[in-house]
């Protein structure tokens, strides 16, 4: 019987890096990178070796290209698993799915042994890749600014979460809006009844750095748009 290592090992070259280099990452082996003239925005493969079987998932790295130059770093690249002091933003891929903690994805012997793989590759599609051109634009062009602290946005998602809404993954400003990212979908009315009435205490600060409060879908897309009452 093929081994769960063995498996794991063909997987990565037979199915995994064929599947990224179709989202547009370039790279071999373990780490992949989006084309990009400033940044390096990069993937890599984290592995587990236990026992028998092996686990994997994903770091996500976005380093600007002239602070690697400055930096002397040897080799062409970043490695997005290493740390080097010099990154613009870099997360595990959990941190940026909806549950928002550390997930590990394990190729497991027998005739499904593929739908680990293809789950992760849906993970990277829907969420690590469009976070890390996210990361990109907003690094490149500056916009983008945090709203709340870590602290502040655990507060309004403990609320959610008691509702059973999916939590705020993001709260930045720009444009005069404040935007909020979870994994909401347009459908989804009982999420936005709730986020209507995260959106008014919001708006009753009266701060004048935003006048509208946007909730976006992971993917970026506008859901519902709830603005500052007149007068």
């Amino acid at each position: 019987m093929t081994t769960a290592p063995e498996l794991h090992a063909r997987g990565l070259r037979d199915h995994l890096a064929p599947a990224l280099r179709a989202l547009g990452l370039t790279g071999w082996r373990r780490t992949f990178s989006l084309p990009d003239e400033t940044h390096w925005a990069l993937l890599g493969v984290v592995e587990q070796h236990l026992d028998d079987r092996v686990r994997y998932t994903f770091d996500l790295s976005l380093v600007r290209k002239a602070d690697w130059s400055a930096a002397g770093r040897p080799g062409l690249r970043p490695d997005p698993r290493a740390v080097y002091g010099v990154e613009a933003w870099r997360a595990r891929i959990g941190e940026v799915l909806p549950v928002g903690t550390d997930i590990w994805w394990e190729v497991l012997p027998g005739p499904r042994w593929l739908v680990a793989l293809d789950d992760s590759i849906a993970a990277v599609r829907h969420y690590g890749l469009p976070e890390l051109i996210r990361r990109v634009e907003r690094d490149r062009t500056g916009t983008g600014e945090t709203y709340l602290s870590p602290g502040e946005l655990e507060q309004v998602n403990a609320a959610l979460l008691a509702v059973s809404v999916p939590r705020i993954q993001r709260a930045e400003l720009a444009d005069k809006q404040l935007l909020l990212t979870g994994a909401w979908t347009r459908a989804d009315s009982v999420a936005r009844t709730v986020l209507r009435g995260v959106a008014q205490g919001f708006l009753s600060a009266d701060d004048a750095r935003f006048r509208t409060v946007c909730c976006l879908d992971t993917l970026g897309r506008e859901l519902w748009s709830f603005d500052r009452p007149a007068g």
